[in-house]
């Protein structure tokens, strides 16, 4: 062994074993902070996206933009409930 690395105080650290791959994504600051609110009790907003993704995924056969306008229909619908109220 080299000389120059002394590891005698190391310590060994855990593995950790996941069947998840890591990637650099970029997403715009009002959409991570949307996730991250909804996890302020605890959680994990990274795997809130992932959750969300997963769920767009299994939509089979509907488009981005049917479950978008289905999205945005509802978001309407119930705001109008509570201006109504």
């Amino acid at each position: 062994m080299n000389n120059q690395h002394d590891f005698s105080g190391g310590k060994r650290g855990a593995v950790i074993k996941t069947n998840k791959e890591k990637i650099t994504i970029r997403f715009d600051p009002d959409v991570v902070q949307w996730f991250r609110d909804q996890v302020k009790g605890g959680g994990n907003y990274q795997s809130l996206i992932n959750d969300a993704l997963k769920a767009h995924i299994k939509q089979e056969g509907q488009s981005l933009e049917t479950v978008l306008r289905r999205v945005i229909r509802e978001e309407m619908m119930a705001e109008r409930k509570q201006v109504a109220a």
